[in-house]
């Protein structure tokens, strides 16, 4: 029998907003769970932990990972602003092409090269460098934490005490934005209306894990770190549907980013609990990153006296 599972952000994200009379009472019926450990640790188990981003990806943008060690240093628009800077568009959101690539990546090759770090970008969005054997690295943030923050506050070893590992690549960030800033190919895009690359990203940095596996039997994700460990736990993954649909198996369904409620219970909880109610799906399960999780089953019908919920607030 089929059974779904809904990714979704936290519930602060909603703001104590009114859930859908009929929403609100199934939730009330519902099981409720709190999740162990990190939302995606709960869709994935790796060996050794982590969630080494780069790794992943490569292996699914060029079969290369091996068991080399790799960061990646996404291209980036950051703007400057009255407090400082701020990260405001990365990867598939620049719009990058081919030719945008090979204009970019000659000027930045002498650069992390010299520094031991080749760079190379099978992909226009997803920009590569491989990490020397016991390379030491400070800590990065994932360009989703870091998107209209202070970059002040986001850059290689922020938070951390002071150490040469952070101020290396915070010296490396600041070489390479003076590259891209001055490129000749950033005055052709803004010729075309699109974002400036002026910066890189550093992220995700580790190899490949010895193991990953998962419960589900299918991903439906937008996120291609998602479906790249999909792909190296055995499963099949698809780019998500505009909307709900039926399907069979364990599936995951990745709704953490860019919608709102509305959109949320029209498109996505309302069907699938049609679904639940005609004997098409025989649980839905709905997972938030906060840990709170929802579990809604067709015998969940009788349990009248329980008070339906009314937000999604903690």
């Amino acid at each position: 029998m089929a059974t779904a599972t809904l990714l979704l952000p936290a519930r602060g994200r909603f703001g104590g907003q009114l859930l859908p009379e009929a929403l609100g009472r199934r939730l009330g019926r519902a099981d409720r769970r709190v999740g162990k450990g990190a939302q995606l640790a709960r869709v994935f188990d790796l060996l050794p932990r982590g969630w080494p981003v780069a790794a992943a990806t490569r292996q699914r943008d060029a079969g290369d990972a091996g068991q080399d060690a790799w960061l990646r240093a996404d291209p980036a628009y950051v703007r400057p602003d009255i407090n400082g800077a701020r990260l405001l568009a990365h990867g598939d959101a620049l719009s990058l092409t081919d030719e945008d690539t090979a204009a970019f990546l000659p000027a930045l090759k002498p650069l992390f090269g010299d520094a031991g770090f080749p760079i190379d970008a099978p992909t226009p969005s997803r920009w590569y460098l491989r990490l020397p054997a016991g390379a030491k690295l400070p800590s990065f943030t994932s360009p989703a934490d870091a998107l209209g923050a202070d970059l002040l506050d986001q850059l290689p070893g922020s938070g951390e005490q002071d150490s040469p590992e952070g101020r290396r690549w915070r010296a490396l960030l600041s070489e390479a934005q003076v590259v891209l800033h001055n490129h000749s190919r950033n005055a052709q895009r803004a010729a075309e209306g699109l974002a400036p690359v002026n910066s890189v990203w550093f992220w995700g940095a580790g190899v490949l894990p010895d193991h990953v596996r998962t419960s589900f039997s299918e991903i439906c994700s937008d996120d291609e770190a998602m479906r790249a460990f999909a792909d190296l736990a055995g499963i099949a993954s698809s780019p998500l549907p505009d909307a709900w649909q039926a399907g069979g198996g364990d599936r995951l369904i990745d709704l953490r980013h860019g919608r709102g409620l509305a959109v949320l219970d029209r498109d996505w909880m309302a069907p699938a609990l049609r679904d639940l109610d005609v004997g098409a799906l025989e649980r839905l399960t709905l997972d938030f990153a906060d840990g709170m999780r929802f579990e809604v089953a067709i015998r969940q019908r009788w349990r009248f006296w329980r008070r339906p919920v009314g937000t999604f607030d903690p």
